[in-house]
């Protein structure tokens, strides 16, 4: 079984890749919240996602926080940028037992608030280990392997996670989200928003709910990129992303 939460494909890429290797089903997190399914069980559970501010999403903690894990091989895949932060630890403190194994795959880091995407070469800076983190992570999940895989040089300290983290909260407030002029009221946003936050009123988004997982998947999916960040003083010319290989 592999849970996986994706908004712009790479998370759900590397889970249907490993879903091809090992043989074993993927499910998304956010269809099992939606259906209330929380209870699984198996020879091993994998849960892949991306790293947002150094942890994992809010969809992902509002899951494990109710969800009811039975194998004797859990195992965590952070999809990432610059650092997948201290995202085991944080998600263990919400399933509320250990974490087996601890991996991560590098990736286009897709907060373009901070990250350029705006051409192939850019975006390219980040896929230059990607097949190969794949291939390890594939190699130690088939064998069962334990313990934290990640190399020193990508941890981040617990101090500097206990920082940063928290800034999350603030940065997905939705009042940051706003669409433009080039609207033109398709609704896809509020189709795909993970947890509903988007309704479409007089054929414009509207943000009614006060946080969203902030995950960005209205930007880069939004046909006109008519949605921007704080009015996109930065994700305008940082570009739109979405995974080549999988549709979201």
């Amino acid at each position: 079984m592999i849970l996986y939460f994706s908004a712009t494909g790479n998370s759900k890429w590397v889970a249907l890749r490993l879903a091809e290797a090992t043989g074993d089903e993927v499910v998304n997190i956010q269809d099992c919240i939606r259906e209330g399914r929380y209870a699984f069980r198996g020879e091993k559970i994998g849960i892949v996602t991306p790293t947002f501010f150094y942890g994992p999403p809010s969809i992902l903690r509002e899951f494990l926080q109710k969800a009811d894990l039975q194998s004797d091989y859990i195992y965590y895949v952070s999809t990432y940028g610059s650092t997948p932060g201290g995202a085991r630890r944080i998600a263990e403190k919400y399933l509320g037992k250990r974490i087996d194994a601890w991996y991560c795959i590098r990736m286009p880091d897709t907060w373009t608030v901070g990250f350029d995407l705006s051409t192939p070469e850019k975006v390219a800076n980040f896929t230059i280990t990607t097949e190969q983190d794949l291939d390890f992570v594939i190699g130690r999940v088939k064998a069962l392997v334990k313990g934290d895989q990640l190399t020193a040089k990508i941890k981040a300290p617990a101090l500097f996670v206990r920082i940063a983290y928290p800034m999350y909260e603030g940065a997905r407030i939705t009042s940051h989200l706003s669409a433009d002029g080039n609207c033109i009221g398709c609704g896809l946003c509020a189709k795909k928003c993970p947890v509903q936050a988007i309704e479409m009123q007089d054929k414009h988004p509207v943000w009614v709910k006060d946080r969203c997982v902030m995950c960005f998947g209205c930007l880069h999916r939004c046909p006109k990129f008519a949605i921007q960040y704080d009015g996109g003083a930065k994700t305008r010319k940082h570009g739109q992303y979405t995974h080549p290989e999988v549709k979201v």
